[in-house]
């Protein structure tokens, strides 16, 4: 029984290192300091920490849907702190497609209107509800989900907090129907003809 086990150990430890590594690189890494600074920045202050990228974004409301970020990318003190947010404005009839964050959930809250939102797990269970101004809702890591002002009379807006400082958006119809997939995989994919994949395609320009 004792051998048999110690045969177990280099194959139990493989499986931890495995999970541990899969756990680790699945967000953002620990910082062994404070904060990061970028290259070319050599005087820190106040200003390195605030982002004014914000001011003047709720006068005047957009006629399309329309994300504005502080990742990362726009605002480079968040490097690190595991941590950004969007602003969201969803017009009359509106919708956010579905789409997922690969490196952090998201917990939305909503400010103005009424939002339809929903998210579909890994057992192909739908989990949707109907927010009212305050209400707040949670989009689990790497899920499919979706926003949708289903109100066609009034505008909606929502502030997104992600657990990443680059959260990562995959759009679900621009990466099948914007992309190089061929389109008799496609058909077949969707139980389709080629001629239909080709019209959805059509509404999906190649960046």
């Amino acid at each position: 029984m004792a051998q048999n086990f110690t045969r177990l150990i280099p194959f139990l430890l493989l499986a931890f290192v495995l999970t541990a590594f899969k756990t680790i690189s699945a967000g953002d890494p620990d910082i062994l300091s404070d904060f990061i600074v970028p290259q070319n920045v050599s005087d820190i202050d106040g200003k390195f920490f605030t982002y004014t990228g914000m001011r003047g974004v709720f006068d005047k409301y957009p006629t399309n849907f329309t994300v504005i970020k502080a990742s990362m990318a726009e605002f480079p003190a968040l490097n690190g702190q595991s941590v950004s947010y969007a602003v969201l404005f969803y017009p009359a009839g509106s919708v956010n497609p579905p789409h997922t964050h690969p490196r952090a959930a998201e917990l939305l809250f909503l400010v103005e209107g009424t939002l339809e939102v929903g998210f579909v797990d890994t057992k192909n269970v739908l989990y949707n509800q109907t927010l009212q101004i305050g209400d707040m809702f949670v989009f689990p890591k790497g899920l499919v989900h979706f926003q949708y002002n289903r109100n066609h009379n009034k505008s909606a807006l929502a502030i997104s907090a992600f657990g990443s400082a680059s959260a990562g958006t995959v759009s679900v119809p621009v990466s099948v129907f914007g992309t190089d997939i061929d389109d008799e995989i496609l058909a077949k994919a969707f139980k389709t003809d080629i001629d239909t994949v080709k019209k959805i395609k059509a509404g999906f320009p190649k960046p």
